[in-house]
């Protein structure tokens, strides 16, 4: 990848870039095959922080650092320590659902660019997000039951979301890898491509939802959040961002550059 400059927020296992409209979540711990610690856990929130405070993000990627791994899992090394008590699994159970809660719920349009292991918690990374582009070589997986950990309802409700029940069930009651052919199957990703060509198809869908009105994804967005609620669904709040959109000056770009055959230049506002 061609690299911008680390912003501050990076630490030495998760970096923080902003390239173009692209804010990439790199999980760098790669002799470990990207397992995510507890302080990576907690440094997520802090980076979607700063990419929604800057109007040049229009879409956050995910990512794992070297050529092995998106995310392995938790890393299972600190459990002795980080999850010895009811006081620090408390801890760590806050930090993975307030990680994976920001992810889901961020106004920018995310995606996770899945090469090699995507097991675990890495998967549960994964699903947080919006969108799913894996390389062929990806392997999918939860061994929670492997390991006789629980597994919170927020994760499995967001799985079945994608795969449904049936499948949802496999995964938890085989623990086993599933190919990246076998998720697409399921539609737990969205696309599969060669690893050599991975990158450059996620630059350039990237590059298509840059050029597109922000505030038309985040009411999409929103939206179906709010349908998957089902009868607890805020609805106003989606005609309410539907209404924002249409007395944007977003909108008036968009009519203007229809009619004069020209690209928009959208400011999300």
């Amino acid at each position: 990848m061609d690299t911008a400059p680390a912003i501050a927020l990076s630490t030495d296992k998760m970096l923080a870039q902003v390239e173009g409209p692209i804010g990439w979540i790199v999980f760098n711990n790669p002799s470990r095959r990207n397992a995510v610690s507890l302080e990576m856990w907690e440094t997520i929130p802090a980076i979607i922080d700063r990419f929604e405070a800057d109007p040049a993000v229009r879409v956050i990627v995910l990512r794992g650092a070297g050529e092995t791994a998106f995310v392995s899992g938790a890393d299972i090394s600190q459990f002795e320590q980080a999850r010895s008590s009811p006081e620090a699994n408390v801890r760590y159970e806050h930090a993975v659902n307030e990680a994976s809660r920001r992810l889901h719920g961020t106004a920018r349009p995310t995606i996770a660019m899945i090469h090699g292991w995507c097991i675990g918690g890495g998967l549960g990374i994964a699903v947080s997000c919006d969108l799913r582009i894996a390389a062929d070589n990806a392997k999918f997986g939860i061994p929670a039951a492997r390991l006789g950990v629980g597994y919170g309802h927020k994760g499995v409700k967001k799985l079945m979301e994608l795969v449904g029940p049936s499948f949802t069930k496999e995964i938890f009651f085989t623990g086993r890898h599933f190919s990246a052919a076998e998720a697409l199957a399921m539609g737990l990703v969205n696309r599969v491509l060669a690893p050599a060509d991975l990158e450059t198809y996620v630059r350039g869908y990237c590059a298509t939802i840059g050029d597109n009105a922000p505030l038309t994804m985040h009411a999409l967005k929103r939206t179906v959040g709010e349908l998957l609620k089902g009868a607890d669904g805020d609805l106003a709040l989606s005609d309410q961002l539907v209404q924002s959109c249409f007395a944007s000056e977003d909108f008036i770009e968009g009519r203007r550059a229809f009619m004069e055959k020209r690209r928009p230049v959208f400011r999300g506002v």
